[in-house]
């Protein structure tokens, strides 16, 4: 199915294509699909990259140690839950944590792209380069937000998991972040 059909099923018929799809190889080792984590009228969707074991385990995206730095990035940017929702460009964890290749991203795109329109978020933030690369025609500089049309948002972040590995790309997180807060804060 194309991402318009996806959006007439509405996002319990996108969860039930997710469950049952097996269009890439993917989805032999996964023991959960991870689909959404949030609220479905979110002002922020945060997408991310794949599942992790953590996420795999749980079915539920970002819950492992990425998943923590999220949350206090959250935190930072002063989002309530009913503000924000986080989904990744792939369901299903790709094998020891790799990336998803160009292929099973296109696989998933439908997917990703009706979640996107159903949830109708103000702003997007992407969550790294594979985000990016699943969403975008062209790159995006780290944090500067890019109008997609009159009232919604684009913005390129680093992803969680590198802020792990390299915890001095915290301080130029925060400050891309508040760059962009008025995007999301109605001051």
């Amino acid at each position: 199915m194309n991402s318009g059909e996806l959006v007439k099923l509405g996002l319990k018929g996108i969860t039930a294509r997710v469950l049952e799809c097996k269009k890439c190889p993917l989805h032999e080792n996964a023991t959960n699909k991870v689909i959404i984590r949030g609220s479905e009228r979110p002002k922020v969707l945060f997408i991310g990259e794949a599942p992790g074991k953590n996420e795999d385990e749980s079915g539920i995206p970002f819950c492992g140690r990425a998943g923590k730095v999220l949350d206090e990035l959250i935190d930072y940017m002063a989002l309530e839950e009913n503000e924000y929702a986080i989904i990744n460009t792939v369901k299903c964890r790709p094998p020891n944590n790799r990336k998803p290749t160009h292929s099973e991203l296109k696989t998933c795109r439908p997917f990703l792209l009706a979640q996107i329109e159903l949830l109708d978020p103000e702003v997007i933030i992407l969550l790294g380069n594979t985000a990016e690369q699943a969403f975008c025609v062209s790159p995006l500089k780290w944090g500067e937000a890019v109008n997609m049309q009159e009232g919604k948002y684009l913005v390129k972040l680093y992803h969680p998991a590198a802020l792990l590995y390299r915890r001095s790309l915290m301080e130029q997180q925060k400050e891309m972040i508040d760059l962009n807060k008025k995007l999301w804060q109605k001051i």
